[in-house]
């Protein structure tokens, strides 16, 4: 088995219309390369924060569950015991490059019910902290549709890292 040792880009390697052959990577396609992999490493590190400034405050998260309305103080709790662990975990898979597309597809689903979360608040007039990065119960809020178009910007990248995932550096694509 033969290896190409040589970087030499040889006509064979460039087809007649120009285009990059196989022994080369097109301007574009590194130019989706760095798009991916701010995608991925982005929404790593967005992940890994959020879960971050989560732990360790049980009842501050619960409050800022509550304040949404929607789940009784027993189903709040237990949300705010499991929300931050598994957004830390989310983060740390993307990072890692762990089944970096279905990885994708739970970060796709989480932040679709964080919109779903967030635009009934708002629809309801509720002046609430989205508990999003440390969660303050006592604050009145930030604007609730900068959150909202936050997470679809976030759904946006996400989308994006799902159909063209950054492999390289992942333990398991």
């Amino acid at each position: 088995m033969a290896i190409k040792h040589d970087v030499q880009v040889t006509e064979a390697d460039t087809r007649e219309d120009g285009e990059p052959g196989a022994g080369e990577t097109s301007s574009s396609e590194r130019v989706l390369d760095v798009l991916s992999a701010l995608a991925r490493f982005g929404l790593a590190a967005m992940w890994i924060v959020s879960g971050t400034t989560k732990l360790g405050k049980h009842f501050a998260v619960t409050q800022s569950i509550e304040a949404y309305e929607i789940f009784t103080p027993y189903w709040s709790s237990l949300l705010a015991h499991l929300i931050g662990p598994l957004e830390l975990a989310g983060g740390l898979i993307l990072l890692l490059g762990i089944k970096i597309r279905s990885a994708g597809w739970v970060s796709f689903g989480v932040l679709v019910l964080f919109v779903i979360g967030l635009t009934s608040a708002y629809a309801r007039g509720l002046q609430i902290d989205c508990g999003c990065f440390a969660p303050d119960p006592n604050s009145t809020g930030g604007d609730l549709l900068w959150a909202i178009a936050r997470d679809i910007g976030l759904i946006a990248v996400t989308l994006f890292m799902i159909y063209r995932p950054f492999k390289k550096f992942a333990l398991y694509p």
